[in-house]
């Protein structure tokens, strides 16, 4: 067998150590049974958080008794409306709305707020229609994904599936079975992790993820191997580089 031959062998056990994962490592929702039913009974609701920007719409049959309680930015100039104003949670988990003043809705959800500002504005309309959108709804991707980020939402929940689909899903890379998410509690950073091999993921209590969560994968061993390598054949580069430098100046020298 010729030397040659030998260091293509090397090299392709090489090559496959690094880019093989296991059935086991790669697949999500492993223990899954064919067209087994699981019924989602999560009560998850989004909660109003410190900073979180929303806006809040008013209606009645009557629009000039409504016009108050909406704000708007700039005028009507043509044809281009004019922006409506956003509120923002202070850290005191207040918003300062129009006419009624200071209304504490942290913790709440959208339709928790919505009945509180309902039952204020009741001294001032009618059956009021009140709309309630957060406006900076983002979550956080990062490590052994294919697009880390931060994305937008534009509803008012998501899951951490599809969470990972923006980010084009983990990587060959990364842990399926050891995804962190952090999450933010009004100044407190609570660290949870999910299993996505298992089925029980789907009724963990961060499947559904809050405003500003972050999510961590971590990468696999073969992710941290190949890590390795990568630096250590950086430093192999640079010193032959190095190498070849100065053997280049001392035969200019000669």
């Amino acid at each position: 067998m010729s030397q040659n031959f030998k260091l293509v062998c090397i090299s392709l056990l090489t090559l496959m150590m690094f880019s093989c994962g296991s059935k086991k490592g790669v697949v999500y929702f492993q223990d899954a049974d064919q067209f087994e039913t699981l019924v989602d009974d999560s009560s998850f609701t989004t909660k109003f958080k410190v900073d979180d920007l929303i806006s809040i719409h008013v209606s009645t049959l009557d629009p000039e008794a409504s016009a108050p309680f909406n704000l708007f930015r700039g005028a009507e100039e043509g044809g281009i409306r004019p922006e409506q104003v956003n509120y923002l949670v202070d850290k005191n988990g207040e918003i300062d709305f129009p006419v009624i003043g200071k209304v504490k809705i942290v913790g709440l959800s959208p339709a928790e707020a919505q009945e509180l500002l309902r039952d204020k504005l009741s001294d001032y309309l009618k059956n009021p229609i009140i709309n309630i959108r957060i406006r900076n709804f983002s979550v956080s991707v990062l490590g052994a994904v294919n697009r880390p980020g931060t994305y937008s939402v534009n509803g008012q929940q998501i899951t951490i599936m599809e969470a990972l689909g923006m980010a084009g899903d983990i990587n060959i890379k990364g842990r399926r079975d050891n995804v962190m998410v952090i999450r933010d509690f009004d100044g407190t950073k609570v660290y949870n992790r999910i299993n996505l091999n298992q089925k029980n993921a789907l009724t963990s209590p961060i499947y559904y993820l809050t405003q500003n969560d972050v999510v961590y994968v971590e990468p696999n061993e073969s992710g941290k191997t190949a890590s390795n390598f990568d630096q250590r054949a950086s430093i192999a580069v640079s010193i032959i580089s190095i190498l070849i430098t100065s053997t280049v100046v001392l035969l200019t020298r000669n």
